[in-house]
């Protein structure tokens, strides 16, 4: 395996990945989360970071073995058939592609209130214009800029989490503590166990662009040791800050009174007199969302490229420059079309992230897949370093879980229409995969029969420019 003396190192991986999962649906869809499951959010949210766990070292564990641009779309390609990597590469961008539309109309928003004449359309369309150039700039230079972002949103965390404390304890002159506050007033489980299934596609949502490390990793320097270790630092940096960031929260306000239109920090805080903080936080919402959009582009250029090599994208995309350009500028030209769509349902913030949660935790639960059919057709990774404990029940208890997130999606009001704008995007992609599989048989049959010259018709024609010739790929 080569070893690069330059690259992205486990601490620059580990700020990416933050900055890629601590976005405006943390922020934000933690709301509803928050609204559906009450106190017991967080059992959600440490249930969440099992799953996490196990997701990202099953992933490590396929990614150190074999460092490659694309990650897990190859790795369902190898494992589970080219089909497989060909819908969950697609799936996984578009569910992004989405996401990060919503992101660009969130910051747009939220800038209103201190520009209330700022159209979204043109600034929205502006800023995606301006996160996909930055891109352009190199691994070693965006890393920097992510890290600095998403050093911001930590703090803005840890800051809430102190002046919670402070209201909690009582050290705040001329206001008294408040203690247990709302937890004294609530039931654990005002919505049962259906409260709690029901939140877990938003949870794990928040969770969701660690993935990015992944993709990341034919960038890392010396994956094989740099990898694992931003895994260890991004799983408990992660877990740690929501329990605390729940915690913290609960005493402070109702969970009744809190929706997706409505951060629960500046909520909580200015419930509790301290509006001067409302301000500063949502300057810390449009960092989140903006670094968000930063690392998620991030990804999904190298994404394209992948499924350029994998021949299931137009030869159009392919670039074989160190910077995916192609796949970069191909990415934020989708999210401006995304931005026209959302500007066109002003109310779709909801259905948006949680089309956007389907198509992740699929990708996650075609990762646990993968990952099974991995271990057991080569065992432990090189040099014997299993990092996922218990398989193979650790990882079966994973995938189902996944599966059940999916199925619970219907408990909030809102998330069945994500549900079914999920299935509809897998069902369409699987039969673009089959049509043009069949297309390329049906061509590769008329050409071989003697005397046959017949000029092949359009469908041939996009088959075989997104068929990347074998000839050309050892070339390459």
């Amino acid at each position: 395996m080569e070893t690069k003396s330059k690259g992205l190192s486990a601490w620059q991986l580990t700020m990416m990945a933050l900055g890629s999962v601590i976005g405006g649906s943390f922020f934000l869809g933690s709301s509803v989360a928050i609204h559906a499951a009450g106190p017991s959010i967080l059992l959600s949210y440490i249930l969440a970071g099992v799953l996490v766990y196990l997701i990202l070292y099953a992933l490590s564990e396929m990614t150190v073995a074999a460092p490659t641009v694309g990650s897990f779309s190859n790795f369902a390609a190898r494992e589970l058939g080219p089909g497989f990597g060909f819908v969950v590469g697609w799936l996984y961008w578009t569910g992004t592609v989405l996401s990060m539309s919503s992101e660009a109309t969130a910051i747009s928003i939220l800038l209103r209130e201190w520009f209330p004449h700022l159209s979204i359309a043109i600034f929205g369309s502006f800023l995606i214009v301006g996160v996909t150039l930055v891109n352009l700039l190199g691994a070693d230079k965006f890393g920097k800029i992510v890290s600095g972002l998403s050093g911001v949103k930590i703090f803005a965390i840890i800051f809430f989490i102190i002046t919670a404390i402070v209201l909690i304890t009582g050290l705040l002159p001329h206001k008294s503590a408040i203690g247990a506050g709302e937890l004294t007033r609530e039931s654990i489980m005002p919505g049962g166990i259906k409260g709690i299934a029901g939140s877990m596609l938003l949870v794990v949502f928040a969770y969701a662009g660690f993935e990015i490390i992944g993709l990341a990793a034919s960038e890392a320097r010396n994956p094989r040791d740099t990898i694992p270790k931003a895994i260890r630092y991004t799983v408990f940096a992660l877990v740690g800050l929501y329990i605390l960031y729940a915690t913290a929260l609960l005493p402070l306000i109702p969970t009744a009174a809190l929706n997706e239109t409505v951060s629960p920090m500046v909520a909580s805080l200015d419930r509790w007199g301290i509006g001067w903080a409302g301000s500063a936080l949502n300057g810390v919402l449009i960092s989140a969302s903006l670094s968000a959009m930063l690392a998620a582009i991030f990804g999904l250029g190298r994404m394209v490229r992948s499924l350029v090599d994998e021949g299931h994208a137009p030869q159009l995309l392919k670039d074989n420059k160190d910077v995916p350009y192609r796949g970069i500028l191909f990415s934020g030209l989708a999210m401006l079309i995304g931005l026209g769509f959302g500007l066109l349902f002003p109310r779709v913030y909801l259905v948006l992230i949680s089309t956007s949660g389907f198509t992740l935790i699929f990708t996650y639960a075609v990762i646990m897949a993968s990952h099974i059919r991995f271990r057991k057709r080569e065992g432990c990774p090189p040099e014997g370093i299993c990092q996922v404990k218990g398989f193979p029940y650790s990882s079966y208890i994973a995938l189902i879980s996944l599966i059940i997130v999916l199925l619970s999606m219907p408990l909030i009001p809102g998330q069945g229409t994500g549900l079914v704008a999920g299935i509809v995007m897998l069902v369409l992609f699987s039969a673009i995969y089959f049509v043009m599989r069949y297309r390329i048989s049906t061509y590769n049959k008329t050409t071989v029969r003697g005397g046959i010259q017949s000029k092949p018709g359009l469908l041939t024609e996009f088959s075989e420019e997104i068929t990347p010739d074998k000839e050309e790929n050892k070339d390459n």
